[in-house]
């Protein structure tokens, strides 16, 4: 049986930035008005590249897929290359499967955002991400500061304002990744082969809001 591990897990009460609802098997968390503002505990900012940028905090939200009425946004326009990152400090994780909701606000040289596992450092990692201005789907892993593309998948388009759901699967060396319920991306790479740390990803000005992440521990 899996085991699956919820990210952000304090409570209001507790001073916390999620909520959680879980069952014998499975953990699910939401954003909540706790941390509106700020970075939620547990978490870190951090970006690949110089500039300013990578501002993360809770924001209201009533569109949100979860129904919390919250999102964890980046907020900030950084430069073109730049890289933003918010990483939850545990678990650190190999075999993962990621599941976030993400919805583009604002962005003119960059759109969207995606997700980051087996992450290192901010100079190493993989990411996969969703851009509806490039309209496309891609698969990246980052190697010394420095973008590789793996795989890619053109012509998704979607009208402004969408939220979408975007799940990554790795097991071993075979990277599986998803939009909308939809398997667009397979690929095999073993450049990251030992755990690490997973989170989000957005690039340049792209100002994307988050929802409902989740986080499944793959080892048996």
């Amino acid at each position: 049986m899996m085991r699956w591990i919820g990210l952000v897990s304090l409570a209001p009460c507790l001073v916390a930035a999620v909520t959680a609802a879980d069952d014998a098997e499975s953990k699910s968390y939401r954003f909540d008005k706790a941390s509106l503002g700020k970075l939620p505990s547990g978490w870190t900012a951090a970006k690949t590249g110089k500039g300013e940028g990578s501002v993360w905090k809770v924001v209201a939200d009533d569109t949100t897929p979860s129904k919390s009425g919250y999102a964890l946004a980046q907020t900030a326009s950084g430069p073109n290359a730049l890289f933003n990152l918010c990483v939850a400090d545990k678990p650190n994780l190999k075999d993962v499967e990621i599941q976030v909701n993400l919805k583009a606000v604002e962005g003119k040289n960059d759109r969207g955002g995606g997700v980051v596992w087996r992450y290192v450092d901010a100079d190493n990692y993989y990411v996969c991400r969703y851009n509806p201005l490039e309209d496309n789907f891609r698969l990246y892993k980052v190697v010394a500061g420095k973008r590789m593309q793996l795989a890619t998948k053109e012509g998704l388009k979607s009208k402004e304002g969408t939220w979408h759901t975007m799940k990554v699967r790795h097991l071993g060396d075979k990277i599986e990744c998803w939009l909308d319920g939809k398997k667009h991306l397979e690929e095999k790479d073993d450049t990251f082969t030992k755990a690490g740390k997973a989170g989000l990803w957005s690039k340049s000005d792209a100002r994307t809001r988050f929802d409902g992440y989740q986080v499944t521990d793959l080892a048996k």
